[in-house]
């Protein structure tokens, strides 16, 4: 079983390292080194929520995601990440932030060993779900090409205005990353009927188990989006 729980980063240091070590292995296997979402500059940002997958019999990190917020003096990773080649994307970000709340979903990943059991789609539902918890207004994130389809289920937008129509070189010149923003976390108009549904149930239910379907069958999980030491936007 996989249990995956939610902390802000300034409070669980070990956690962080922990969480850090294990993103970049999964990089390292796939011969990336360079990618903003893996600086490690976030454990001292307030700003900064972890969402950790840990393997309940044996304590291992197996996975997991993090949402910044937009935080004085600490620059989105997407805007660190594609502000070489797209100076635009500054001014998107103040747009977004402009008397709302707004920041991104990053630094996704999961391990060999629970590759292919569905935990990157559960990940993706309830960063969005922990979005609205925290009453963001948006979310931006920057994926790769195989997830678009699935960030777009959970009502995720490419954001046309900036790059080649959404869509940048990065890490690599052989990669490609495209950019999406939801504008609508509280109501999730633009979601997947389906996903809009599941989303919610994490929303109204922040703690609990579920069963998720990957390729390599099923798997249970126990989820806790409560946040403990740091009271919530609720």
């Amino acid at each position: 079983m996989l249990k995956i729980r939610v902390f802000r980063a300034i409070d669980d240091l070990e956690s962080c390292k922990r969480f850090a070590e294990g993103h970049a292995n999964v990089l390292r296997d796939y011969g990336v080194t360079k990618v903003t979402s893996s600086k490690n500059d976030w454990f001292d940002n307030p700003g900064v929520y972890v969402v950790i997958v840990e393997d309940d019999e044996t304590g291992e990190v197996v996975g997991g995601e993090r949402i910044h917020m937009v935080e004085p003096g600490h620059p989105l990773p997407i805007e660190e990440a594609i502000s070489i080649v797209e100076d635009r994307i500054y001014g998107l970000v103040k747009q977004y932030a402009d008397n709302k709340l707004t920041g991104e979903l990053c630094g996704l990943w999961n391990a060999k060993a629970i590759a292919g059991k569905g935990v990157s789609i559960l990940l993706t539902k309830l960063g969005v779900a922990l979005a609205n918890r925290l009453k963001m207004d948006s979310l931006f994130v920057l994926c790769a090409p195989y997830t678009v389809s699935m960030c777009q289920a959970s009502g995720f937008e490419i954001e046309t205005s900036i790059g080649n129509k959404g869509t940048f070189i990065y890490p690599k010149l052989d990669l490609v990353a495209t950019a999406l923003v939801v504008k609508d976390v509280e109501g999730l108009s633009t979601a997947d009927e389906r996903f809009r549904k599941e989303i919610f149930t994490y929303i109204d239910t922040p703690s609990g188990t579920t069963t998720v379907l990957g390729q390599k069958g099923t798997t249970d999980i126990v989820y806790d989006l409560l946040l403990s030491n740091v009271e919530e936007r609720i």
